[in-house]
């Protein structure tokens, strides 16, 4: 089966061991305007490097790919492919990649979302440094709703001091959020290659008796030991762990093994058709979660730009910066949803080919549609506290005055009159004083029609100078002063005279209105 889609590289490294957010991949994959509103799920595989992560992320792309089929595995001569991998004891993956290609599911409850396969440079190799290996994991951990964190052979100590910078971020930011929701989402702790079945045996259950004896406190502990522990507890919705046996010797020694199921041990594939759709299947997918929220894909683009800026210093940033960073993202994805809401709900008023309507019903609208935009900021559940989301309030009415400004300009664009102002006021002011002429002539105030018919003239001579100029494009400066003669004209004189009128207009309308219903 051929697995459509490519590994990108989303996360780089920089030669002086900084990262760099390729913001314009990113945005083709998460963008898409089949993706972008859709609410997403992030599964994510972390661990020391040369322990089979991009191997592993193969087989979740096999079983996405077929929709989680019964025979998802596949035949036993297909080779495996998706995220690059090779046998040997030299890095292959770096920095973050993510596959191109969303892979769609309909929750139980109907609703479909999108899932995301995430691979990550492998920590502790010769090239790496420590604050390297942190940062991937971090920024790993900070996206993803599932967390593969991906060991040889066993849970040991080591292993979970390296939680620990993590989910000391994690502890800060859940006091600020006074126990609403946690941090992270799902850690699963995988186990490859265990070598004791006869003290746990594989799968799910035997993790559980491993990763309780290792997660257990005890007075003989170390008050340090007895912290890592609290912290990972308490810092991750669910914690479980997975023993997968080794893949056999076919697999580790063999240099041209492309991944073809007859060279792995039946026990491997066995427990890979329990692992993958407990972690994949739509009634286990978990959906990202931002404070207890969950976000869609265009949210999580915030997100990843906020959380990269801060791994871009010389020093790892502390806890209060990953807690700056996640409620300016928080705050930031909180103004996306509230303008778009008023983007959509003035779009059905005057977007598009919508007629054009009286300028103050459109600011009445306006205002109407900017206080739900405001209503829903509010009502988000945002990290930083009153104070801090007061500078993205007013950012958010900054921008819905920017986009009121242009609805405006699209509404009097739909204006005839106002596309046509010039003409149109020469033309009313030849025809009224034409009417003031005639009136004069019938009383016999013979001079006062002669001047009103000598300004009639002039009029009409403007106009006529107004129309011959925008024909042949001579003498522009020309018509600018006839433009700005009528403009003043306009707003001095039959602005107001308009607004009377069409007030006294609506005051009838609404008479005829109330009369008809008296009458029924």
């Amino acid at each position: 089966m051929s697995v459509k889609g490519e590994p990108i590289q989303i996360v780089k490294a920089t030669d002086n061991h900084t990262f760099e957010l390729d913001e314009e991949r990113l945005e083709e994959v998460l963008l898409r305007p089949d993706v972008r509103n859709k609410k997403v799920a992030v599964v994510s595989v972390a661990g020391a490097f040369r322990k089979g992560k991009s191997f592993l992320l193969d087989f979740f792309l096999r079983y996405l790919n077929t929709g989680g089929a019964s025979d998802w595995l596949g035949s036993d001569d297909e080779p495996l492919e998706g995220f690059t991998w090779r046998g040997g004891s030299e890095r292959d993956t770096t920095g973050i990649l993510l596959w191109s290609e969303p892979f769609f599911c309909r929750t139980q409850s109907g609703e479909e979302v999108v899932i995301l396969l995430m691979d990550t440079q492998g920590a502790f190799d010769s090239e790496s440094t420590v604050r390297d290996c942190a940062t991937i994991f971090a920024l790993s951990t900070m996206v993803s709703s599932i967390q593969v964190y991906n060991l040889s052979q066993n849970i040991q100590e080591d292993d979970l001091q390296h939680l620990q910078l993590f989910t000391e971020y994690g502890r800060l930011a859940l006091e600020d959020n006074d126990n609403i929701s946690k941090p992270f989402q799902v850690l699963q702790f995988l186990v490859r290659d265990w070598s004791f079945p006869y003290e746990a045996e594989y799968g799910m259950s035997g993790g559980r008796k491993i990763l309780n004896k290792r997660l257990q406190m005890s007075d003989k502990q170390h008050h340090e030991l007895q912290q890592i522990r609290r912290h990972i507890s308490s810092c991750f919705d669910s914690i479980s762990c997975f023993l997968m046996p080794h893949p056999g010797l076919r697999v580790a020694t063999n240099p041209h093994f492309d991944g073809r199921l007859k060279d792995i041990e039946p026990d491997f594939k066995e427990q890979l058709q329990v692992l993958i759709p407990f972690l994949l299947a739509r009634e286990n997918i978990v959906l990202k979660e931002i404070n207890g929220t969950q976000i869609t894909c265009q949210e999580l683009v915030e997100y990843f730009k906020a959380y990269i800026k801060i791994y871009q210093g010389e020093e790892l940033p502390e806890p209060k910066t990953m807690l700056q960073a996640t409620a300016e993202a928080n705050n930031l994805a909180a103004v996306a949803n509230s303008k778009n809401l008023y983007t959509k709900n003035m779009e059905e008023i005057c977007g598009g080919e919508k007629p054009y309507i009286h300028p103050e019903l459109l600011e009445h609208e306006h205002l109407k549609c900017m206080e739900q935009a405001i209503n829903l900021f509010h009502s988000t559940r945002k990290m930083g506290g009153p104070e801090f989301s007061r500078h993205y309030e007013e950012q958010l009415q900054a921008e819905i005055a920017t986009l009121y400004e242009n609805y405006q300009k699209h509404n009097n664009g739909k204006n005839l009159f106002s596309a046509a102002r010039t003409p149109a006021v020469l033309f009313t002011m030849t025809v009224a004083f034409y009417v003031m002429a005639s009136l004069f002539g019938l009383i016999g105030v013979e001079s006062l029609a002669n001047l009103a018919n000598l300004v009639m003239v002039i009029f009409l001579v403007l106009m006529l100078t107004w129309f011959y100029v925008r024909y042949s494009g001579e003498y522009r400066s020309l018509a600018a002063h006839i433009d700005q003669l009528a403009d003043a004209l306009w707003d001095n004189v039959l602005s107001s005279i308009y607004a009377k009128l069409a007030e006294q207009g609506v005051k009838h309308a609404l008479q005829q209105q109330q009369l008809k219903a008296k009458r029924n």
